[in-house]
């Protein structure tokens, strides 16, 4: 277990999610969404937008396997941490992924409070993006 995700459960960030299981589908099928929404308006050259929906995918995908494990999340950063130890130290999803995911929001934040993102950057997280879902949905709809 990380020091972040142990200091996330004692503050109360990440808690018990009884109906996590439940939702987990519907989480992958947000991501599923906003990454088709994505493609579409990243080939409608509006690499802003498709660069913020290309980072909600992302955060679908991992609260997707959060709510597997009967957890929710308070806070981006609780999200990550729990990732990391729940799914990153056990092997199931390459660093990569998670180091993707934490990019993507300061893509995001870039697009969305500073108007800055380049179409190069928005390639990466689409690439990431699918392959984090593709991870999210093996993971948890067989167990649907």
């Amino acid at each position: 277990m990380t020091i972040e995700y142990d200091d996330c459960l004692k503050r109360g960030k990440i808690k018990p999610f009884s109906r996590g299981p439940a939702l987990a589908a519907k989480e992958i099928e947000a991501a599923e969404a906003d990454l088709s929404r994505a493609h579409k308006t990243y080939s409608e050259t509006d690499y802003k937008w498709a660069t913020i929906q290309t980072y909600y995918s992302m955060f679908h995908s991992a609260r997707a396997l959060l709510y597997a494990k009967s957890l929710r999340e308070h806070s981006h950063y609780c999200l990550v941490a729990a990732i990391k130890t729940l799914y990153v130290e056990t092997k199931v999803i390459p660093v990569y992924i998670l180091e993707g995911f934490q990019q993507a929001k300061t893509l995001r934040e870039e697009a969305d409070y500073y108007n800055r993102w380049s179409q190069a950057g928005c390639e990466k997280l689409i690439k990431l993006a699918e392959e984090f879902l593709g991870i999210g949905r093996n993971t948890i709809l067989p167990r649907q």
